[in-house]
């Protein structure tokens, strides 16, 4: 895996070109096919229900890992960053995001098992959760009013400009913060966003760390070839968040009724498959008629 991460870092770690689309999918493909591969050896040596929660779980960090890039996306966009600047960006917001969610599962992992009611408490969560999103509207995306944003800029002096690729630079003897660090804090604060949800759906699905934890992992080393593959073709998933919202209420439910109802992970894979291929194709479908 780190073999992986430090391959991957080489493609994309180029400043003398952008990153073409091909080499982001083709690097998409080798995340998911190493995602399989795993999940071939925890079914041999774990099992077939560990290997259904292992991919159970990774298929809701994949898709919620979709829409935090589309969150990318608007941030890129809104501060202007450089293609040639973005992938240093993502490579620090993602060591950041992998050293978070190891934390979180850690301590979610530990709640669970020592306080059983807090599963009503993180089921409910999601359920609210998955209502909010599907009473959003789309509102336009104004960084500068992040409390995140607001708190850099008045611990840090930032250069009105980039200074190529470098998070600090120093003038006068002082440093000073680039807008590029202020990116990659909002990155950092958009997973934190993120993980506060997929943590406790994936704990629906599995309360192993191991299995919690690698489908984090896998989901997540594979976020920086995907941004790049799909920064281009974000009007196909426009249905996507109603998709995830129906799937974080599901999941917000079978951890409520886990002590009532027991569901079985290959229904609860089925349903998150079925609900996910739903989306993209009503997505697909309202593109061809705009």
């Amino acid at each position: 895996m780190v073999l992986m991460l430090v391959l991957d870092l080489g493609v994309f770690h180029r400043k003398s070109s952008v990153i073409t689309i091909k080499e982001a999918l083709l690097w998409t493909c080798v995340w998911v096919f190493m995602a399989f591969l795993f999940n071939v050896f925890v079914y041999y040596y774990f099992g077939e229900e560990t290997a259904f929660e292992f991919f159970t779980g990774y298929l809701i960090e994949k898709s919620l890992s979709v829409d935090n890039i589309f969150v990318m996306i608007l941030i890129f966009t809104y501060f202007n960053v450089p293609s040639e600047y973005q992938h240093k960006v993502l490579f620090w917001g993602i060591l950041g995001a992998l050293v978070m969610r190891v934390t979180f599962i850690l301590v979610g992992v530990e709640l669970i098992h020592k306080f059983h009611w807090l599963i009503y408490i993180f089921g409910g969560f999601l359920v609210y959760t998955g209502i909010r999103i599907l009473k959003q509207d789309d509102t336009k995306f104004d960084p500068e009013k992040n409390p995140v944003v607001k708190l850099v800029r008045k611990v840090f002096r930032v250069t009105p400009t980039f200074e190529g690729d470098q998070f600090f630079v120093r003038r006068n003897n002082l440093l000073w913060a680039t807008p590029l660090f202020v990116v990659v804090v909002m990155i950092e604060a958009t997973d934190l966003v993120f993980a506060v949800d997929s943590i406790p759906a994936i704990l629906s699905v599995s309360d192993d760390s191991f299995i919690v934890y690698t489908s984090n992992v896998f989901a997540i080393l594979g976020l920086r070839s995907l941004y790049f593959a799909l920064a281009g073709i974000d009007k196909y998933f426009i249905y996507l968040k109603y998709g995830l919202s129906v799937i974080l209420i599901f999941v917000g439910l079978k951890m409520c009724l886990s002590d009532v109802l027991k569901i079985p992970v290959e229904i609860s894979l089925a349903f998150i498959i079925l609900t996910l291929s739903l989306a993209v194709l009503a997505s697909m479908a309202m593109q061809r008629k705009s």
